[in-house]
């Protein structure tokens, strides 16, 4: 059966950066999609539309009586259509490869299928009046969405280096040789840094819940946990991550491990700020300024490390025990050539 997607790729093709820059401009839209929300949340326009999907129960765009708080409610509505058309180029770009590239296909349907699934969320957010669970995962959901817009990001590159270089760009160059080190290892970290920063994403939410700025102008309920107490959790799981980070940047070969090796570093320094950026915020009472930069960093800390782990799967796919570089034994009776 025809669709007009392939009725497109039977007449017009598209090269290996037009993917790639869609790609990127998703993961862009993603964050800024998590950034625009917290800029909601510390305005307290949360409800500045009074219903969904309408404004209000009359109007799709909000009324000059909602002023500053409706339209920041509305605005972020809007950017949702604007991430829908970055979702949708990336799935036409995808589409119209002469070589094929399955992997950024599904990650561009993924999401937009995270899309509506955000968008429902952000409906029952305001039909629930901000409950806070509601909210935690609205945010949640935006993170799944930059979830699958990172792995579609590495899949284009992956894909396109795969089939050799295309549309002009340089040939990838063979990885050289690694140190001696063990896969298994390697693997296991990035796996638990992966964890344990989805744990500390997670428990974030249980501190915004239980903190002061709830959404709205009005007195919304709030998380019952001791805010003080799941701070210093949260802290605690940072620093779990920060040691994870070291240790797996420590057991990385310099060779043929550059570029997850400068993953991991760039990793490290979204840490490190996002870490302070948190320390002065809870030392501050929350500022609204440093509560939208932390979320920033939340969002980069968690695409940091989502590069830092596919990168390393697909530089450790193949091997098994030691990595290249260590002696391969021969089987007894082999001939010796020269």
């Amino acid at each position: 059966m025809r669709t007009p997607l392939s009725w497109l790729a039977d007449r017009y093709s598209l090269g290996a950066r037009s993917v790639r820059a869609a790609a990127l401009g998703s993961v862009v839209a993603s964050i800024a999609i998590i950034v625009t929300g917290g800029i909601v949340r510390v305005t307290g326009s949360g409800l500045g539309c009074t219903d969904w999907p309408m404004c209000t129960g009359e109007t799709l765009a909000p009324t000059a009586e909602m002023g500053m708080h409706g339209a920041i409610e509305f605005g972020n509505r809007l950017l949702t259509g604007a991430l829908c058309a970055v979702v949708g180029w990336v799935i036409i770009a995808a589409r119209l490869q002469e070589k094929p590239m399955p992997a950024v296909l599904r990650g561009g349907w993924a999401q937009f299928w995270i899309v509506v699934l955000n968008a429902v969320v952000g409906g029952v957010t305001v039909w629930m009046r901000l409950s806070p669970y509601i909210v935690a995962a609205h945010f949640l959901a935006a993170t799944l969405l930059l979830t699958a817009a990172v792995f579609t990001w590495h899949a284009a590159y992956a894909d396109a280096d795969a089939e050799g270089a295309t549309d002009g760009d340089v040939p990838p160059a063979p990885p050289a040789p690694a140190a001696p080190a063990s896969v298994a290892r390697i693997r296991s970290l990035s796996v638990a840094l992966v964890a344990v920063t989805g744990l500390l994403v997670f428990v974030g939410t249980l501190a915004t819940g239980s903190g002061p700025h709830a959404g709205d102008s009005s007195d919304v309920a709030r998380m019952p946990f001791d805010w003080t107490a799941v701070t210093v959790v949260h802290g605690v799981l940072a620093a779990s991550v920060l040691v994870l980070a070291l240790l797996l940047f420590s057991a990385l070969p310099k060779d043929g491990f550059g570029a997850a090796r400068r993953k991991a570093a760039a990793f490290l320094a979204a840490l490190l700020g996002q870490g302070l950026v948190g320390l002065v915020q809870s030392l501050t009472a929350l500022p609204a300024l440093l509560v939208m930069l932390h979320l920033l960093g939340s969002a980069l800390v968690w695409t940091g490390v989502l590069q830092v782990h596919f990168t390393l799967k697909r530089a450790c796919s193949g091997h098994s025990g030691p990595l290249t570089g260590a002696p391969v034994p021969r089987a007894r009776g082999a001939a010796t050539h020269a």
